[in-house]
């Protein structure tokens, strides 16, 4: 397993101990859908499969289960402390914008990054790599979150909880747009795709509400505390943050999370 080193980021969601809560919450919330999705690709014992953003690692894990022990999986981040995997499962401290193809030259039966590609700038070549990385009848499948605008708040405590918590959810977005995140990106991949030859390509999104004190409300308030500079560059006080916390623990709010698109295509 390497160390992890340093590289060039603008990834906006970074600082200890807040990853590592928001990496719980978020396995918790979107590992069931990943899931959901591999299953349909019908990931075959013996394939060779790549999981690009390995985080804590609950997706190479399972991607270890599917292909058992005769099939192989590597998984890759910018920072590999956080990736528990069992034996077998290779980790590598790897940049997707600059570092060679994993693999010593192998091609891949199925490759997946899951809110990494929106992060970066260099969007479109990343998805040609990943594209050109597949074996024959490999699957590429790619999830990031669609968010145009502000989340639409379903209940609140009161009127006034409610219009904070749209003010906070607006700056968010602008913190992940001035960081180099498209929060539209994710209704281009299955174009992309198209125009990359892959074929049978397909689309599936995914969204729910999320409860105060649960799911990706439990975001919210780790987010007031990991992007808080961020957060009042955009206008927010600390007043307001603090409210947005309160507000994302009280049961009495609900709010739509936000569209995680899956998109899958196969290469012929």
């Amino acid at each position: 397993m390497s160390n992890a080193t340093e590289h060039a980021s603008e990834y906006a969601f970074t600082g200890a101990p807040e990853i590592d809560a928001q990496l719980k919450v978020l396995q918790g919330m979107l590992d069931p859908i990943t899931k959901a999705r591999l299953a349909s690709l019908d990931v075959k014992p013996g394939a060779r499969a790549w999981e690009i953003g390995a985080g804590g690692g609950s997706i190479a894990r399972h991607l270890a289960e599917l292909v058992g022990p005769e099939g192989s999986v590597v998984a890759t981040d910018l920072d590999t402390s956080r990736v528990d995997v069992p034996d077998g499962v290779e980790v590598l401290v790897h940049d997707v914008r600059t570092d060679e193809l994993p693999g010593d030259g192998r091609l891949f039966d199925v490759i997946h990054a899951r809110y990494v590609i929106m992060h970066i700038a260099e969007r479109r070549e990343i998805l040609a790599r990943l594209a050109g990385a597949l074996a024959p009848g490999g699957w590429l499948l790619v999830e990031d979150a669609y968010c145009p605008d502000p989340l639409r708040v379903m209940t609140a405590p009161d009127d006034e909880a409610a219009a904070t918590f749209r003010r906070f959810s607006g700056a968010m977005f602008n913190v992940m747009r001035e960081a180099g995140s498209d929060t539209e990106w994710a209704y281009s991949i299955h174009q992309e795709m198209r125009a990359l030859g892959l074929q049978d390509v397909q689309t599936v999104i995914h969204t729910d509400s999320t409860t105060g004190g649960a799911g990706g409300s439990l975001l919210h308030d780790i987010h007031t505390r990991q992007l808080r500079e961020q957060l009042k560059a955009q206008g927010l006080t600390q007043d307001d943050l603090d409210a947005v916390s309160r507000i994302a623990l009280d049961p009495a709010f609900s709010a739509m999370w936000y569209e995680t698109v899956s998109t899958f295509g196969r290469k012929a």
